[in-house]
């Protein structure tokens, strides 16, 4: 079985959240996704999410996508996951491009293309206005 992980906030869920877990799952037979909990994301700065940790884990278990879902609480936790769910493929939007080559010596690193002209950042911006 071919075991693949992504992580996210997935705040304000859309449907490019959609996409990027429709084709992780396609890399394999067992998806894991990784919901930034809370304080993790206050941590890393994101002080303007908007959904309950529990609201974006719903959301996530809806699409059907998610074989498992965790919730990522610290930094240096991926290569944990990699490690304690025997991980294939680990993949991640293309914004992130370069910043997760580091993990190739755990397993495949995948950057996935963000569908066009929609982000989380766009529908706050177009929420506080």
């Amino acid at each position: 079985m071919k075991k693949v992980i992504t992580y996210g906030t997935f705040d304000l869920f859309h449907i490019g959240h959609y996409n990027i877990l429709k084709r992780a799952k396609e890399y394999g037979d067992y998806l894991i996704v990784g919901v930034t909990g809370e304080n993790y994301d206050v941590e890393r700065g994101k002080l303007s999410v908007q959904d309950s940790l529990s609201k974006r884990i719903e959301n996530v278990k809806k699409t059907r996508f998610a074989d498992l879902i965790i919730v990522e609480e610290y930094l240096g936790q991926k290569i944990s996951d990699i490690v304690k769910y025997n991980i294939d493929v680990f993949v991640i939007g293309s914004d992130w491009k370069g910043k997760f080559d580091h993990l190739n010596k755990y397993c495949d690193v995948v950057y996935l293309e963000r569908t066009k002209d929609i982000s989380s950042t766009q529908l706050r911006q177009q929420y506080l206005n």
